[in-house]
């Protein structure tokens, strides 16, 4: 399962970034149906979302890749090459890509 989808939930977990290559910030979601979903958010592209919570509503558009332990969204930002379409979070009434 590799394509872009929205994803709804709040915040279950902050984690730190992941600094290996592109730099990550990386956090953990509870949709409405219970699933939860690893996030990573390129912040070498897109703005960090400083003000990040425990309990925080977000409205994600990124891509799903399944993996080992569940899986991640990520591209979630808008593509610098114009090549891909541009992810988003929604959070805090601004649009972070």
């Amino acid at each position: 399962r590799r394509h872009m989808d929205e994803y709804r939930g709040v915040v279950i977990r902050l984690l730190r970034d992941d600094n290996e290559g592109d730099r990550h910030q990386r956090f953990v979601i509870r949709q409405a149906n219970g699933e939860t979903i690893l996030v990573a958010h390129n912040i070498d592209i897109a703005p960090r979302l400083n003000d990040l919570y425990f309990g925080a509503p977000l409205v994600i558009y990124g891509k799903y890749e399944w993996n080992d332990l569940g899986g991640i969204v990520h591209w979630t930002h808008h593509d610098p090459n114009g090549s891909h379409r541009n992810g988003w979070i929604d959070f805090n009434g601004r649009r972070y890509q």
